[in-house]
């Protein structure tokens, strides 16, 4: 196979087949049942929720191959994600296109999810623009999804622009590489978003960050970063059917999230970028 080792971080039925598929002589994942045999280290992972960042849960995995690695810190150990000069090059021509500069005060707002359990809904998405937008002529907002939830980023659009915001301080871009959104994300003044992809890559830049939680616990999946970037993580506070497996709404109102006030978030952005001495523009 020419495979030492390999390191399965998933798990998943997939994962555990394609790890043994490559033959390694070394192969490590965690103690799943039905499929633990798969591997030649098992690691175990304990079952329900613990308040246990997903980091350090898989770091398990990384110790044992190399024993000698201490505890993960996000200060010593942040998540990583190198920017790329060709990317940076289309942002900047994006940000021309949008009519936007270096002298933009610039937000990023991701409107997107994977699924509806950690979707906000879009008229609070768009209550959080108008309120970021208001008063201020300098700033600059771009909304973004992935290609498939472009007309969500949309609805959000036009919703914000019913409530006052100038056509020209908002703008949606749902058709971003991962390297461009994370060169967008670095330019930037503010990230705000739910608990999802784009989240963890903004959390690889210095950008201040409003991340919303709702069955899912900042605890366990929250921005990995150093402690001097700023971070405001937003939920709904305990709840009985809160965290769950985001498979069935046992209250059937998606509440955990629905009870996110948009006056919440956008004081959780204002303490974030009150924190920041550096402006978005300053980071290119």
């Amino acid at each position: 196979s020419g495979f030492d080792a390999v390191i399965d971080f998933h798990g998943g039925p997939r994962s555990s087949l394609f790890t043994l598929a490559t033959g390694a002589r070394q192969r490590i994942g965690y103690t799943v049942a039905g499929r633990g045999w798969m591997y030649t280290t098992r690691v175990p992972r304990p079952r329900g929720h613990r308040q246990r960042h997903s980091v350090e849960n898989q770091w398990d995995l990384a110790q044992a191959l190399l024993p000698e690695l201490g505890p993960p810190s996000p200060a010593s150990d942040p998540v990583e994600m190198f920017e790329d000069p060709e990317a940076r090059r289309r942002v900047e021509q994006r940000c021309r296109t949008l009519g936007i500069d270096a002298a933009h005060q610039l937000i990023v707002i991701h409107v997107g999810a994977g699924n509806e359990f950690r979707r906000w809904p879009e008229a609070s998405f768009a209550d959080v623009a108008a309120g970021l937008a208001s008063g201020q002529p300098n700033r600059r907002i771009i909304l973004t999804t992935g290609p498939a939830q472009a007309a969500r980023a949309e609805e959000v659009r036009r919703a914000a622009l019913g409530l006052g915001v100038e056509a020209g301080a908002i703008a949606v871009d749902c058709d971003l590489g991962l390297g461009e959104l994370r060169v967008l994300i670095a330019r930037a003044s503010l990230f705000l978003g739910g608990d999802s992809g784009p989240a963890h890559v903004a959390a690889t830049t210095a950008t201040p960050m409003v991340v919303l939680f709702g069955p899912t616990t900042a605890a366990v999946w929250g921005p990995w970063r150093g402690g001097a970037a700023a971070v405001e993580t937003v939920d709904a506070g305990e709840l009985p059917c809160r965290p769950c497996d985001q498979r069935v709404c046992e209250p059937g109102d998606f509440r955990c999230l629905r009870r996110l006030a948009p006056g919440t978030v956008l004081a959780a952005a204002a303490r974030a970028m009150g924190r920041d001495g550096v402006s978005g523009a300053d980071r290119l």
